[in-house]
């Protein structure tokens, strides 16, 4: 039992609960199809203990295989790193240029946001990350993109023997008229396989090639894309922040110039704040090394003026039917039921005569806060998501600009 207690604790038990999700186990199911496959098929194409090269092949495999595993369970486990509820800045001054989140009651230091899915306010947040279940952020950003770089490598070994195997077993049975195409097979023929290669296994052979090369190329993409971001010390929403702050300055002509103050002018140093042979990221979560010409509240200040921006742009809109909240409604129309936005933001409820901010929108749905009354603002609820253009009409007479329900928002 003290065993046990040596590597899970009462205090981190919970945690568990993060693998009842689809995407932990699709993730997990497609690792251990993968490995098995590959390990099985290793066995009947390149014995292991007969040969230096199928020694190799199978370590490698292994290798692969916990490597993956390991990665895969600390950016799950190890999570993001959470702010402290409640948390306030040292120099009350310094409250003025952070955002409010009254969900955690607490303001948000810089580079920190709001999870709705963890329900807590996330250090340097990247992306809630649904294969684990999870954000991705300040404490796990590492483990996470090691993940992405090893996966697409464990499946491209995995392919190439799951292509061998079935090239070495169909090899002398079926001929496909390559004349051209020939393999050196004496290695390999001098051993004979120990499981007999049946249609029901390459059937399973083929199946995890499948897998794999998906795997390779989804995931491979996943890590270029993380990559981009490290290297200029970013993470996706403050690139889109970034984005939105080019947009603000060229719409209103203000002459600013907006640096991002977290790119240290070094890909190699910006390299080395989230990777360190610790694995621990440099930084407490808080503060934050930043550009010569910025401070700590460069981006900070930045996003306050974006949401006040977000607040003169909105537009006030009233639901003339109701809508319950449905991710597809067929009863919408064919083209709402089909145009549903693919993404993991929420859709909210209405009911007719509710008023709406809509602060963005396709030609079939709309996304924007619903204003609440004052008890509902006080206890800190907040309700915004998507729900369908033809449910809300716009109101004229009013615009968010000059509602006063608008200027209480500060989350």
């Amino acid at each position: 039992m003290n065993f046990l207690a040596y590597f899970v604790t009462f205090e981190n038990l919970h945690e568990v609960r993060r693998l009842c999700h689809w995407g932990p186990v699709i993730a997990l199911s497609v690792i251990a199809i993968c490995s098995t496959m590959a390990i099985l098929d290793s066995i009947i194409w390149y014995w292991p203990l007969d040969t230096t090269g199928g020694s190799i092949n199978f370590i490698m495999l292994i290798n692969w295989t916990v490597l993956i595993l390991y990665n895969y369970f600390n950016a799950m486990f190890v999570g993001p790193g959470y702010i402290a509820l409640g948390w306030r800045p040292e120099n009350q001054q310094e409250a003025q240029y952070l955002q409010y989140c009254r969900v955690c009651q607490g303001y948000k230091p810089p580079r920190s946001h709001h999870c709705r899915k963890c329900n807590r306010c996330v250090m340097k947040m990247d992306h809630h990350c649904p294969w684990i279940n999870n954000c991705c952020g300040h404490m796990n950003h590492a483990y996470f993109t090691s993940f992405l770089l090893l996966a697409p490598l464990g499946c491209s070994h995995a392919a190439i023997i799951f292509i061998m195997t079935m090239y070495t077993q169909l090899y002398e049975r079926i001929s496909f008229g390559w004349s051209t195409v020939k393999i050196d097979m004496s290695a390999v023929r001098q051993f004979q396989p120990l499981m007999p290669f049946s249609v029901s296994a390459f059937a399973a052979t083929l199946f995890a090639l499948g897998l794999a090369l998906g795997t390779t190329i989804a995931v491979g993409m996943l890590f270029f894309i993380q990559m981009k971001v490290i290297l200029r010390n970013k993470t996706s929403i403050e690139s889109w922040i970034e984005e939105k702050a080019k947009d603000r300055i060229q719409h209103y002509q203000t002459g600013e110039e907006f640096i991002f103050p977290y790119d240290l002018s070094s890909r190699w140093l910006n390299f080395k704040q989230v990777f360190t042979w610790s694995g621990t990221p440099k930084g407490d979560g808080i503060e934050w090394p930043v550009h010569p010409k910025c401070h700590q509240h460069t981006l900070t200040i930045e996003q306050l003026k974006q949401k006040t921006d977000k607040r003169v742009r909105s537009v006030q809109y009233r639901a003339v039917e109701d809508y319950n909240g449905a991710c597809c409604p067929l009863k919408k129309g064919l083209q709402t039921f089909f145009r549903t936005p693919c993404t993991e933001e929420p859709r909210i409820p209405l009911s007719k005569g509710d008023t709406i901010l809509a602060t963005r929108g396709t030609k079939w749905w709309m996304y924007g806060d619903k204003v609440l009354n004052d008890e509902q603002m006080r206890v800190g609820e907040r309700v915004r998501g998507w729900f369908p253009r033809r449910c809300v009409e716009k109101c004229h007479y009013d615009t968010a600009a000059s509602d006063s329900t608008s200027e209480k928002k500060v989350n």
